[in-house]
């Protein structure tokens, strides 16, 4: 991944050992997940993904588990028969995340269904709540429904806060089309999740875009953030994958 020289990226600043990833429906939260799994494997860490998407079929990051899995990273998941399922499954090691990180000095990453249904599963797993060991993480994007303007995303978030039990510790400006995106989307996202971090308190902690948009980068008011260069991975059935990417794994 592209990485301009001097910039800060969400590697470097988010020091949490747990990294937990809530936001609307299609905000990008699986997308952002198994690149912060790569990125960091990258760098040497011992990864884990934890996919807690029990909303949806598709767009999970279980669908990159073979990939994960060959980069020795562990993925948890429903196994055999219920790995596609669209049921309400937990695996077990969710409810270990935040011992697993601190004893076996692993970055865990929990990736959590959309909007306050997906995230209510977090109200049950213990050890979420120390802000020094976890980093709760909202997923900004203005293009998906009840996202539009800072009114209704502080909503959806204060929803989130209020059925997980947690306190969202940061924002990700993460506003795209996915292959659609353009520098003034980027930008457009950066300043909707500005007016939320205004509206809140809450900082944001780094902004996303895809990195074949990184010669555009320096035209994006950024505001001097931390960034995540995207490698799109995850694409729906029957989609024609990016030129470049990793292969995905097979879908039923």
């Amino acid at each position: 991944m592209t990485e301009p020289v001097g910039r800060l990226t969400a590697y470097e600043v988010l020091t949490a050992p747990v990294t937990v990833l809530v936001g609307h429906f299609g905000s990008g939260k699986s997308e952002i997940a198994v690149n912060l799994a790569f990125g960091w494997r990258d760098r040497g860490a011992e990864v884990t993904v934890i996919d807690l998407d029990l909303v949806k079929p598709y767009f999970r990051s279980r669908l990159l588990r073979d990939e994960m899995q060959e980069r020795g990273i562990v993925v948890s998941v429903p196994e055999n028969d219920r790995f596609y399922a669209d049921l309400p499954i937990l695996v077990p090691e969710a409810r270990g995340a935040v011992g697993q990180a601190v004893a076996g000095g692993r970055r865990v990453i929990l990736d959590v269904g959309g909007s306050e249904v997906g995230s209510r599963v977090l109200g049950s797993l213990p050890g979420l709540g120390n802000p020094a060991l976890t980093d709760v993480l909202f997923v900004v994007n203005g293009n998906r429904p009840f996202a539009e303007d800072p009114p209704a995303v502080v909503a959806m978030l204060r929803d989130i806060e209020s059925v997980s039990k947690l306190r969202v510790t940061g924002l990700v400006a993460n506003t795209h089309l996915m292959e659609e995106t353009t520098p003034d989307i980027v930008a457009a996202g950066i300043d909707l999740a500005g007016a939320v971090a205004q509206a809140t308190g809450i900082p944001i902690r780094f902004w996303a875009m895809l990195d074949r948009l990184a010669g555009a980068a320096p035209a994006v008011n950024h505001r001097g953030l931390p960034w995540l260069p995207l490698t799109r991975l995850i694409t729906p059935p029957l989609s024609l994958r990016p030129h470049g990417s990793r292969r995905r794994s097979s879908v039923v």
